[in-house]
């Protein structure tokens, strides 16, 4: 059961330090939780875990196929192994692996992919993944989440733990605004509804779930009533929610941090043809572009990805 935050101010911890929190406690209680990182322990905050927990941290280095061959061997004898680096090295550069190392021969793997799509900041385009959904939407069987703030986060890692098979949570690594109070928990493969509305249905995910509620209260003023959902996991995706509040209303619009090809947007286009749902519908994402340089600030007006944005994409939409 969740409870909202509803003035969303900035969190306290970085998301970086939720997940070394999350994996403390998780290795406090059992041994076989392993954290493996590849030469990231400043950037990611897994140093944290290195000092707590020497004995079931493991520091790869710069190899990051041969971590995830590394945690898929580990599964193998029993350990349930966590593993970290940015976005595109956690899924487009280890795909392989994932894939056959890790969910064919049925082995587990918790990943932590961090700073998606425009959170990756000065880092650049060659760090930035507009595509890791896209790309672990393809394993069967595998888990995929994106993370709207701490409380989730949190919760998110935690619940990894308890059943086997690949495992993907993408978040930035700073801190991000709250969308949910202190105890909240959820359930996997489940949506959110975080605001009622009766004319546009906002499916969004990640940090912009944020923006999202901004924009919905902007538009509320102006008489456009929004619903907003959290599509907090993407796979296994919540159609039964899709499909029933999609219902009745003007048009339905996603919105991620991602590209538009094959995230959030693509599974829900998939799940409304499918059901013969009649509705104006519209992707708010990434358009075929490649990243590039800049502040997360920057990137995120740099791509389009602010609440004014989805703004005009929800006024366009309903004309």
């Amino acid at each position: 059961m969740f409870t909202l935050d509803h003035e969303r101010k900035m969190g306290k911890r970085e998301l970086r330090i939720t997940v070394a929190d999350a994996v403390n406690e998780l290795m406090d209680a059992d041994k076989s939780v392993l954290f493996l990182e590849s030469d990231l322990a400043g950037a990611s905050g897994s140093g944290k875990i290195q000092k707590a927990h020497p004995e079931q941290y493991i520091q790869v280095g710069i190899a990051e196929a041969n971590m995830m061959g590394m945690a898929a061997g580990l599964s193998a004898v029993g350990f349930k192994p966590y593993t970290h680096t940015f976005g595109p090295f956690a899924t487009r550069r280890v795909f392989d692996q994932v894939f056959l190392s890790g969910a064919y021969a049925h082995n587990t793997i918790n990943i932590f992919g961090s700073d998606p799509g425009f959170t990756v900041g000065p880092n650049g385009g060659t760090h930035t993944t507009w595509e890791d959904v896209a790309l672990m939407r393809t394993i069967p069987g595998a888990v995929v989440c994106d993370a709207a703030d701490d409380v989730q986060l949190t919760w998110i890692v935690k619940e990894f733990a308890k059943s086997e098979g690949i495992h993907y949570v993408r978040a930035n690594r700073k801190a991000v605004r709250n969308v949910y109070a202190e105890g909240s928990t959820f359930e996997m493969g489940k949506g959110n509804i975080v605001k009622e509305g009766k004319d546009v249905l906002v499916i969004a995910a990640g940090q912009l779930v944020s923006d999202a509620l901004d924009c919905a209260e902007k538009l509320e003023a102006e008489g456009i009533s929004v619903e907003v959902v959290d599509m907090f996991c993407i796979k296994p995706l919540d159609k039964e929610l899709i499909i029933k509040e999609a219902a009745g209303k003007k048009a339905v619009v996603t919105f991620e941090n991602h590209s538009v090809i094959g995230g959030l947007g693509s599974a829900v286009a998939e799940t409304l043809l499918e059901a013969g749902v009649s509705v104006k519908f519209k992707r708010h994402g990434v358009e075929d572009r490649f990243g590039q340089v800049g502040t997360a600030d920057f990137l995120q007006k740099e791509f389009k990805l602010t609440s004014a944005d989805l703004e005009n994409t929800i006024k366009g939409v309903l004309l």
